[in-house]
């Protein structure tokens, strides 16, 4: 039976933290919450990774160190200036936390550092399936990638075991589902491009489950793709969404109309990522949803 444990979490409030913090709460460990304006509660620790501002006695004698912020990659164009906010919500938050972490003395340091990263680091894989041994790709996700899971080194230096987790598509109604769900309910959802580029999407509950299986498992360090078995086409995903939601999938959204309506972050939205979870199969990780549909429906009934 795994002891309960002491976590300390970046990135709580969002979209996949508040889902993790839930789990890790509910099987009874305890978590450590860093905001970045003044704490308000007994679980929240304050800090300022703008800076490099956090108390490495903070991360004393923790079990495991989990950091899940960053801005949102599509939530606004990608203008000069907010692409250097999608690096510093990355990068300087992996910093200051590894930072902190090898400032301790080798005892007090904490045991595991979970790092948060995307799948996007492969770049555009067409229809080659990639797993954690294939090199990085090319474009701005790829390079923010690579500097994301490199801010972690000086923890991997100082003896913390560092997990790289790079994550796909967990399904459920928030995050990337959200505004499909919106236009999909509408009936006016479709395929984006041609079609046939791949989305390496995973269950909540696989993820949640991932997470949790990474935290336990001494053994495992270093890059974990955190997807499902099996990734799909973005046409098949699109025409399992309009089953489970009782909707037609007839509006195809052309290459030039999703760059006029989002920008350069199009290409990286039509970009074809067939990943595969090789680290998490032989580690014997059992996934509880291993085909789309069922993860979506899954996800939505959440």
């Amino acid at each position: 039976m795994i002891a309960v444990m002491r976590i300390v979490m970046a990135g709580s409030s969002g979209f996949l933290g508040s889902h993790l913090t839930t789990a890790l709460r509910e099987r009874g460990d305890e978590v450590v919450r860093l905001v970045r304006r003044p704490a308000t509660a007994p679980d929240e620790v304050r800090w300022d990774p703008a800076f490099g501002r956090l108390d490495p006695a903070t991360l004393s004698t923790v079990d495991a160190v989990v950091n899940l912020a960053g801005a949102g990659v599509g939530d606004h164009r990608w203008t000069a200036r907010y692409k250097q906010t999608l690096i510093a919500s990355r990068v300087d938050t992996t910093a200051t936390l590894a930072t902190a972490m090898a400032a301790l003395p080798r005892a007090e340091r904490p045991r595991a550092f979970l790092g948060q990263s995307g799948v996007n680091y492969y770049g555009d894989t067409g229809d080659t399936k990639v797993d954690e041994r294939d090199p990085a790709g090319e474009g701005f996700l790829a390079d923010l990638c690579q500097a994301w899971e490199g801010a972690t080194r000086p923890a991997e230096d100082a003896g913390v075991r560092v997990v790289r987790m790079r994550t796909g598509l967990p399904l459920a109604r928030e995050g990337f589902l959200k505004p499909l769900l919106r236009v999909f309910r509408l009936g006016i959802g479709g395929r984006l491009g041609n079609g046939r580029q791949y989305h390496p999407w995973m269950s909540m509950v696989d993820w949640q489950a991932a997470l949790l299986f990474l935290l336990d498992r001494d053994d495992i360090s270093g890059p974990v793709n955190v997807v499902g078995p099996e990734p799909v086409t973005n046409a098949e995903f699109t025409r399992a969404l309009a089953r489970v939601l009782h909707r037609p999938a007839l509006f195809p959204v052309p290459k030039f109309a999703l760059r006029v309506v989002i920008g350069e972050f199009s290409t990286d939205a039509l970009a074809s990522v067939r990943v595969m979870p090789a680290v998490l199969t032989a580690s014997g990780f059992t996934y509880r949803y291993t085909d789309v549909t069922s993860a979506l429906r899954a996800g939505l009934a959440r």
